[in-house]
């Protein structure tokens, strides 16, 4: 396979893969705040299609009802059956898929605690998590366009100054700088600021290693013979940069998002993960997950990993986009090189 069918083959996965998440968190059968306290950590509802006496029908889900000698407990009775169909109204108003006859219930991968039906809140968190890894991922690219051009184009000092920046920054241990100033930041923070702290602490720690690329790949566009060239002319900075210089930036921008895409993703998932990110109740796969460490030992409810598989599958397909934008930003020679000052 040719290395344009590939790229193409890899953004369309990804681009196919979250347009799914998006559009399904919109049309999840429960919205994402609604809570159904009678069904509280029910294990997932299982859609049939054989009624007890083996007649093939269409999907149903069994009445569900919790255990009375067993607390804790649900079971089914078959003998009351409600088809599920394919699209339907909620009680919200919504169009929904899988939208189970009323007045039964349908939990695809159970539900919480407080009976949150862990589907519906799941993608609703991818939604927030690849929100926080997007915006983050243009704020540093911004933030690494605008340092790596004005230390590649000028020199000198502004050069000097910004290098050991980016060298300083990249020295550091990210993640535990990334705790630190998050835990010395106000924990109870609306979600909203919350989501905007997180943004802005991944991406001013997340620039420096795309400025220092970009910064090689102006050094050695500046000394071209047709930059030389406009520059004798009397062309400034800026029409360099914009006219010359940007187009062989744009590949190496391309490859840097898709890169930094899954690794902010990550990054938003830890910081939920331990507390610090987007908080309750607005979901986060890192929160939904920082459950299993009670839950998953206390009371086998294996279904609240599920939100784990939805970032797999996204990181393994955001590897691929990046392994296929990297191919697409190396010239002919290779990779471009950093250059000291």
């Amino acid at each position: 396979m040719t290395r344009p069918a590939w790229r193409l083959q890899a953004v369309s996965a990804l681009a196919i893969w979250y347009a799914l998440l998006a559009g399904f968190a919109w049309m999840a059968p429960y919205s994402w705040r609604e809570q159904h306290r009678e069904f509280a950590s029910a294990p997932p509802t299982a859609i049939r299609f054989v009624d007890p006496t083996g007649v093939w029908r269409m999907p149903f889900v069994c009445s569900l009802a919790p255990a009375p000698d067993s607390p804790g407990s649900y079971r089914e009775d078959c003998a009351v059956r409600h088809d599920v169909w394919l699209f339907g109204r909620a009680q919200d108003g919504r169009m929904v898929v899988l939208c189970p006859e009323q007045p039964g219930v349908l939990f695809l991968f159970g539900t919480d605690e407080l009976g949150r039906d862990i589907f519906s809140r799941s993608l609703a968190g991818g939604l927030v998590t690849f929100a926080t890894g997007v915006v983050a991922t243009l704020v540093a690219l911004f933030l690494a366009f605008l340092g790596g051009s004005l230390a590649g184009l000028l020199g000198g000092w502004p050069d000097l100054l910004i290098s050991r920046g980016t060298e300083l920054l990249m020295a550091l241990p990210a993640l535990y700088l990334l705790l630190a100033l998050r835990a010395a930041l106000p924990i109870q923070t609306p979600p909203l600021l919350a989501f905007a702290l997180a943004v802005a602490l991944i991406s001013l720690l997340g620039w420096a290693r795309p400025a220092r690329l970009l910064r090689g790949v102006v050094m050695s566009s500046r000394g071209e013979g047709y930059v030389l060239a406009a520059r004798g002319f009397g062309a400034g900075p800026v029409y360099l940069l914009r006219k010359h210089i940007f187009p062989r930036l744009r590949g190496v921008l391309g490859a840097q998002a898709a890169v930094l895409l899954p690794q902010f993703m990550l990054v938003e998932v830890a910081l939920s993960f331990l507390g610090l990110g987007v908080a309750e109740p607005l979901p986060s796969w890192g929160t939904m997950l920082s459950s299993i460490q009670y839950d998953l030992v206390a009371d086998r409810r294996s279904w609240l990993g599920f939100p784990a598989i939805l970032l797999t599958a996204s990181i393994l397909i955001s590897g691929r986009v990046a392994r296929a934008m990297e191919l697409r930003s190396q010239p002919a020679g290779g990779a471009p090189r950093e250059t000291t000052p």
